[in-house]
């Protein structure tokens, strides 16, 4: 692929992500992608990743579902051995090939996905909420019962002679 410059492009449905789907509120919708081949010009073989998708996740703030627009350009240097990631330029994320030689495209855009979704997703727009929650009664009776002063058993101790 890489000698003749070839690229792909396809479209793939979210459900067909298994790794990414515990990570979405549903699967409706799906993922463009495309993946060109090349070397530049210091010869080195890339592959340029683009991926166009609409993520849909859970607002942690107002838990309401919306869709997260995700548009990735990467460009990964195909490198055969852990040691060759060194001599990549700048800008270009290692790609480990296999011995067989063979990309796995689907598995390469869940990758890039996954690391797309947000540890707290937050729909855009949303407000944070700011809001002071009082104690009840019984929980401040209960914090003041427990914050008696933890040295006074120390101090009965010390207060007592030696034998």
């Amino acid at each position: 692929m890489v000698a003749a410059r070839r690229g792909v492009e396809g479209r793939l449905p979210l459900s067909a992500l298994a790794r990414l789907e515990g990570s979405l509120l549903d699967t409706e919708g799906d993922v463009r992608f495309a993946l060109d081949f090349d070397r530049d010009q210091f010869q080195v073989p890339y592959v340029e990743l683009r991926i166009d998708a609409e993520l849909p996740l859970e607002c942690q703030r107002s838990m309401e579902r919306f869709l997260l627009p995700v548009q990735i350009v990467q460009r990964l240097g195909l490198i055969r051995d852990e040691a060759d990631e060194a001599a990549l330029p700048p800008g270009y994320e290692p790609l480990l090939v296999p011995d067989d030689g063979e990309l796995r495209t689907i598995e390469l855009v869940e990758d890039e996905l996954i690391l797309a979704v947000p540890v707290v997703p937050v729909k855009p727009g949303t407000e944070a909420v700011e809001r002071d929650w009082p104690a009840t009664q019984a929980e401040q009776d209960e914090f003041s019962k427990s914050s008696a002063n933890p040295f006074a058993a120390l101090s009965a101790l010390k207060s007592k002679p030696n034998k």
